[in-house]
């Protein structure tokens, strides 16, 4: 099992969480640190420890950034990148929202490449769908589903190509999955191509506030 942990809770709101990751962060992909919607201005205590702990534990820590679907400058995303790594010790980084089209494509691998020559690995991008081919080539791992598990199991497709990808190389990340059906999720996940997975039983606004159940599952 691998898991993508994007775990958007403060460690003081919920110690108890990020204390369960710490013990299983053997498990996991790697675990998003997002102290606010990014790095913040300046760096917070309760982050840095709990992103030592991780990093002492065998978690690979990737930096949360948010792209705004291409509107944001490359410059400026690797600037905050920086910042994560400078403060928290990140590996890579996590791009969120970003393009999935065609004409997206120039702009997000300027983005990554601009990462790469600064040394950040891997590169995660979240467009959220199935992108244009060439998207999945830029990126270590992309996310190609995010969404309601009740819309993951009802009206998910994945097109031909996504077939002769390694599964490491796809995640999907749910939400809203029934406690009982994490599993489920699970397997589903690894049926549907992807090697990395993220199913949470949480709710919008904020359904990755909790650590996912499928962490303990792990454990058994």
């Amino acid at each position: 099992m691998s898991l993508l942990i994007p775990l958007y809770v403060h460690p003081a709101e919920d110690p108890d969480a990020w204390h369960r990751l710490i013990t299983g962060a053997a498990h996991t992909y790697a675990v998003v640190l997002n102290p606010a919607s990014g790095p913040g201005d300046a760096p917070d205590p309760a982050f840095v420890a709990a992103a030592r702990a991780l990093r002492s534990a065998g978690a690979r820590l990737l930096g949360y950034v948010d792209t705004d679907y291409g509107m944001r400058d490359a410059e400026v995303i690797t600037e905050e990148a920086l910042r994560h790594r400078e403060w928290y010790g990140v590996d890579g980084c996590f791009l969120d929202q970003t393009t999935a089209g065609r004409d997206g494509l120039p702009a997000c691998r300027r983005t990554v490449r601009s990462l790469r020559r600064e040394g950040i690995s891997p590169v995660v991008i979240n467009p959220g769908v199935h992108p244009a081919p060439g998207y999945v080539r830029l990126a270590d791992l992309t996310v190609t589903f995010e969404g309601h598990w009740s819309t993951y199991v009802s009206t998910f497709s994945r097109p031909s190509w996504t077939a002769r990808l390694p599964s490491e190389r796809l995640c999907h990340l749910v939400y809203g999955v029934p406690a009982p059906l994490v599993p489920l999720a699970v397997r589903t996940a690894r049926e549907r191509g992807a090697g990395v997975c993220g199913p949470v039983t949480g709710e919008p606004p904020n359904p990755w506030a909790g650590l996912t159940p499928a962490l303990a599952e792990a454990d058994r």
